[in-house]
């Protein structure tokens, strides 16, 4: 089973990606670290903490971490994901708290315990790990892989080049990108594809509580649902990845975060065209969407099973 960190910013489709991870047979959530994105470090951390225990986790550390951009002012997504983070969604307040210190630290001390052995996947903005390789630029070794959901080779949504998680805090990016590892980057050129149709949310509503509480308002929430179109789910795409690797075509690239443009700061730069470089990335560049949705409408089947 493959053990995975997994720092993000709880968030409707974080949500959903967590809940794909504990419900999959093929993934062990060891930790879960957050960061300022979609909504503030308050409520992204909340969001964890109520998470972890309607999930049924409740020993699985959730450390905060940074509030927000390394040089910039925090933006959020609270238009898209609601003032709380999970739209529509109401579970119970956490009874455990956060774990003690700093996501940074946590992460480092982490991968140091078993090198080579914990994949760490960011699915929000990538304050938290620029910190942790700056701090400690040994994580790029200790890494089992780096995956992230954010960037795209073709278009925007925080703006019509940039991408929400990469925009969030682009000198971050820019630093994650330049550590010396492989970035795996599952972008909107994928999830974007990967869409909650009438055919997904009908089955959702027949998982009990589970559904009713948490999937079908996860869904709802985003957009309008109809038999061939929805919401997308994008940072689920990225814990699928983890799961099942063959899903998701991937390219080599050459991968660089615009920093500095007038129209184009959060843009990833991705050029397919090697010559005599070396890739600091697999792009994700297409999914198959049939078996991403058996996947996850299976891992949420066998939490749904476990739920009173």
């Amino acid at each position: 089973m493959k053990r995975i960190l997994i720092d993000c910013d709880p968030g409707i489709d974080d949500a959903l990606a967590i809940t794909l991870a504990h419900g999959s047979s093929q993934v062990e959530i060891i930790g879960i670290t957050t960061v300022g994105g979609n909504v503030s470090l308050a409520k992204t951390t909340e969001n964890a903490l109520r998470l972890r225990e309607f999930l049924g986790f409740p020993e699985v550390p959730v450390v905060p971490g940074s509030a927000g951009a390394l040089l910039r002012p925090r933006i959020d997504a609270a238009e898209v994901h609601g003032d709380s983070g999970l739209g529509q969604v109401r579970l119970p307040a956490p009874t455990l708290p956060p774990a003690d210190g700093h996501a940074v630290d946590f992460i480092i001390d982490t991968l140091a315990s078993a090198p080579g052995e914990i994949s760490l996947v960011a699915i929000g903005p990538l304050t938290n790990v620029a910190l942790a390789v700056r701090k400690e630029p040994r994580i790029v070794d200790w890494a089992r892989e780096f995956v992230i959901l954010g960037g795209s080779y073709t278009r925007g949504n925080y703006s019509p080049a940039a991408e929400f998680n990469i925009v969030a805090d682009p000198e971050a990016a820019a630093i994650v990108f330049a550590a010396g590892w492989t970035v795996t980057m599952i972008g909107l050129d994928v999830s974007r594809t990967a869409l909650a149709t009438t055919a997904v949310v009908d089955r959702m509503r027949q998982m009990g509580r589970l559904g009713a509480d948490l999937l079908v308002p996860c869904a709802e929430f985003y957009g309008m649902v109809t038999a061939d179109d929805g919401p997308a789910i994008h940072d689920a795409c990225a814990i699928a990845y983890l799961i099942d690797p063959t899903l998701i075509e991937i390219q080599q690239a050459v991968v660089e975060v615009e920093t500095a443009g007038r129209f184009t700061s959060g843009m990833t730069v991705v050029d397919f065209h090697l010559r005599d470089r070396a890739p600091n990335a697999l792009v994700g560049t297409a999914i198959d969407t049939r078996r991403f949705w058996d996947l996850m409408l299976g891992a949420y089947e066998r939490i749904a099973a476990t739920m009173a």
